[in-house]
């Protein structure tokens, strides 16, 4: 019979070696975790700020939104309003009170009361209906901060996006109602947090 022989100084080397490694890779999995951006950070945050709708109703955003999850249909510029119609006959907002919604038209600030005054007027002109009024807030900000804050692409696109009360774009999606994208923002607005 042949005698075995142990080497238990590489035996601990080696065991030392593994569990080193094993410890550096826990280590830079945490590291990697705290790190991370979390999720409200990566979709971006609607700023604050106090609005009035169209109805005269004043507005704390986001802690005043009407609902923990609102759907906020957001455009910057004229001539978007065609996309925002076809998210509101696409999820049929009018008729469907399970989602609470506001329209929100961001605009820079022309600077002047006169000026907002006369938006304002457009807009009520546009909008005669007092359904359309309760929902739709302009918006006078820095339009440029608000797209970075909210985590959004740009000006060009309407956006629908499910915030929360503590500003989370919780959701986002851009462009003209497609069926798709609603069932996302359905399936956002109807988590629960546990």
């Amino acid at each position: 019979m042949g005698q075995w022989t142990v080497d238990w100084e590489s035996v601990m080397k080696s065991n030392v070696s593994y569990l080193g490694a094993w410890l550096a890779a826990v280590a830079l999995a945490l590291a990697l975790a705290l790190a991370a951006p979390n999720d409200a950070s990566v979709m971006g945050r609607l700023p604050s700020f106090m609005s009035q709708t169209l109805a005269r109703q004043t507005m704390a955003v986001p802690e005043g939104l009407p609902a923990d999850r609102t759907l906020a249909l957001i455009t910057f510029q004229r001539g978007q309003g065609a996309q925002v119609e076809s998210w509101i006959q696409g999820l049929n907002l009018q008729n469907d009170p399970s989602i609470a919604w506001v329209r929100m038209s961001v605009r820079n600030d022309p600077g002047t009361p006169t000026a907002r005054d006369a938006f304002e007027n457009r807009m009520l002109q546009h909008h005669p209906a007092d359904a359309e009024r309760a929902k739709l807030m302009p918006v006078f900000t820095d339009s440029a901060r608000f797209v970075r804050a909210a985590g959004l692409n740009g000006t060009d696109q309407v956006y629908a996006v499910v915030v929360n009360r503590q500003g989370e774009v919780l959701a986002r999606v851009q462009g003209e109602f497609d069926p798709a994208k609603a069932q996302t923002l359905r399936e956002t607005l109807q988590a629960h947090v546990f």
